[in-house]
């Protein structure tokens, strides 16, 4: 029977993509966990992890054994957790993993109803970008993971977790305020000769982008890469170029140094989905109510 012990070495090297990291977070030292490992491969007679200069990648073994280890764990997690709540009457917890933009968007205010409701409770987030976070769902490290997915990119399976859509938060064009189409009629063609500010190559965002623009036969240059939209207002705001922002991040923006428009001729827009376990804890259904549009109190 495999330790579970040295099934969590796995799963947490998997996770972090690296020894030294892995060792960081189990408060094991690298050689010590890289013995772990070696009993482990000697168990089950197989090599579970290539190293390489950048740190570790898992074999299509080490995946097998991944993806079951996360529910091992998970499983034993729970157990923990119901022993604990049969002992003494334990608060109740939640961990949230969010890309950054629904962190700074939608997360907040939902957190906040959900700490009214519940005082004790002990709520954590992380930021997790997308496609990552499901295996941290299986594993009980987290019990709601927010993430999304733009036009052109398929979404990852989901391991047997239960997936829902939240929203559709439709793109926009922004342009500076001065621009001279900014409040005219616009076509996508009319901005073949800008400079844009977008993700770099093979980022959501910029496969976006490049899909939007081809459907117009046209090549986007990008001229500023960054994955940050904050940044990326910034510099649209100083007149450096234009971009396509989700409109959740425009709420509050300012109307006198930007101007908001449609996509011309396109329906573009990034789905915001929820991931949780098939039988969800009550802090789990209470968050998604209070993050669904019409469903919060």
């Amino acid at each position: 029977m495999l330790d579970p012990a040295r099934l969590r070495v796995l799963v947490e090297i998997g996770h972090a993509g690296s020894i030294t990291a892995a060792a960081a977070r189990l408060a094991f030292t690298p050689s010590a966990l890289s013995q772990q490992l070696a009993k482990l491969e000697r168990e089950l007679g197989c090599r579970l992890v290539e190293r390489g200069p950048t740190g570790v990648t898992l074999t299509a073994q080490g995946e097998v054994l991944l993806r079951h280890g996360e529910r091992v764990l998970g499983e034993l997690r729970d157990a923990e957790r119901a022993v604990q709540a049969s002992i003494e009457a334990e608060p109740e917890s939640l961990a949230i993993g969010t890309f950054s933009s629904a962190g700074k968007a939608l997360v907040p205010e939902a957190l906040a109803a959900l700490r009214e409701r519940h005082p004790l409770a002990r709520l954590s987030l992380v930021d997790i970008e997308p496609p990552g976070g499901y295996g941290l769902v299986t594993s009980r490290d987290l019990d709601v993971l927010i993430t999304h997915r733009y036009p052109g990119i398929n979404l990852p399976p989901d391991n047997g977790l239960h997936r829902s859509r939240l929203l559709a938060d439709p793109l926009r064009l922004v342009l500076p305020a001065g621009h001279a189409m900014a409040g005219g009629k616009i076509g996508l063609r009319d901005l073949r000769d800008e400079d844009w500010i977008s993700g770099a190559h093979g980022v959501y965002n910029r496969v976006c982008l490049e899909l939007v623009c081809a459907q117009a036969h046209i090549r986007p240059h990008v001229a500023y890469e960054t994955g940050d939209y904050e940044v990326t207002l910034a510099l649209v705001a100083a007149g450096l170029g234009i971009s396509l922002v989700p409109m959740t991040l425009l709420r509050d923006v300012d109307r006198d140094r930007l101007a908001v428009r449609p996509v011309p001729g396109a329906r573009a827009q990034r789905e915001i989905f929820v991931v949780h376990r098939k039988r969800p804890q009550r802090l789990v259904a209470e968050l998604v109510g209070l993050l669904t549009p019409g469903r919060a109190g």
